[in-house]
């Protein structure tokens, strides 16, 4: 795998062993997909893109690395289902999404879900100063829970994603489109 100029030195200046393995796993991926890594770009906000125009979502975690590339907007994340999202909930999902009962388990693969939704979401979306809590929303889980409906206002326009999952050795791997606006 050949790395371009701008790609060594970010690559360069990764002091964590995690951070150049993901960095390189994603390269990696692309490869696999027939992409060079001359074909990736990030915009000021540092989101990718392709020099093709198709759309591409980057997300790493833990170990763990994904791509998601279409011809439309995108976007992905994988998280590790840990106990700690209980103790941060309130601070990205609404009482109405996380409905907190007494198996603790699914409640942490749930939480996960609902984190994977919004970091998805947002990153297909890339405005500024969004709110997880209060702009977005994961609604209508399907009784799978591998499907979800969400929605992000923004600036008076709001925009309808399809959500789905997939759940993994403690991970969970989310990612949408947007369907429509209004």
């Amino acid at each position: 795998m050949t790395l371009s100029p701008y790609s060594e030195g970010r690559l360069a200046n990764m002091k964590s062993m995690a951070h150049q393995c993901g960095f390189l796993s994603i390269r990696w991926a692309m490869k696999a997909a027939g992409y060079a890594d001359s074909d990736l770009y990030y915009d000021d906000l540092g989101k990718p893109h392709l020099q093709d125009g198709r759309f591409i979502s980057i997300t790493h975690a833990h170990g763990f690395s994904g791509i998601i590339l279409s011809g439309f907007p995108v976007g992905i994340d994988i998280e590790a289902q840990r106990t700690k999202i209980q103790r941060i909930a309130h601070k990205f999902a609404l009482e109405g999404e996380h409905q907190i009962g007494p198996d603790k388990e699914h409640d942490v693969a749930h939480l996960t879900k609902i984190w994977t939704a919004k970091e998805s979401m947002y990153k297909l979306v890339s405005e500024p100063g969004l709110s997880f809590l209060n702009q977005m929303v994961v609604a209508a889980f399907s009784e799978s829970k591998e499907h979800a409906l969400g929605r992000v206002a923004h600036q008076g326009i709001t925009r309808h994603f399809e959500l789905r999952f997939d759940d993994f050795e403690g991970y969970t791997c989310g990612y949408t489109r947007e369907v429509h606006q209004s």
